[in-house]
């Protein structure tokens, strides 16, 4: 996701530390546990090598995830949620409520949602579409 330029309400920097199509499913998935590339590419069916990379490359670089390094014969690498990365979880769980009333709205639009100037009860509200 090409990075937003800095606002003064700082949404934009919300924005891009968890923006995007898989930083909030890696952020889950190392919030859970501390996980290997690999494990995160098995979690996340569709994200390639490449993407994830990136991703944790920008998320290390936000302070969100940590990378750490175990020496071995054969290298091994986890990544991990920061302390600082955890403080997420609150915005996002109200995002992710938010998210869910939302479907739940649509949903109950139905077939009507496209016509304008139709009204619409949810949750003992009149909707109209505009």
């Amino acid at each position: 996701m090409k990075r937003l330029q800095q606002d003064e309400c700082g949404f934009a920097s919300a924005l891009n530390a968890i923006g995007g199509k898989w930083k909030t499913l890696i952020l889950w998935e190392v919030n859970i546990e501390p996980r290997r590339f690999g494990e995160l590419r098995r979690l996340l069916p569709g994200i390639s090598e490449k993407v994830l990379t990136q991703q944790l490359r920008e998320m290390e670089t936000d302070c969100l995830v940590r990378r750490e390094v175990f020496p071995g014969a054969v290298q091994r690498v986890e990544y991990s949620v920061t302390e600082f990365g955890k403080t997420l979880n609150d915005a996002v769980t109200v995002l992710s409520t938010w998210g869910k009333e939302h479907e739940a709205r649509l949903a109950a639009m139905g077939e009507g949602r496209g016509d304008v100037g139709s009204r619409i009860l949810v949750d003992d509200e009149t909707v109209i579409v505009a």
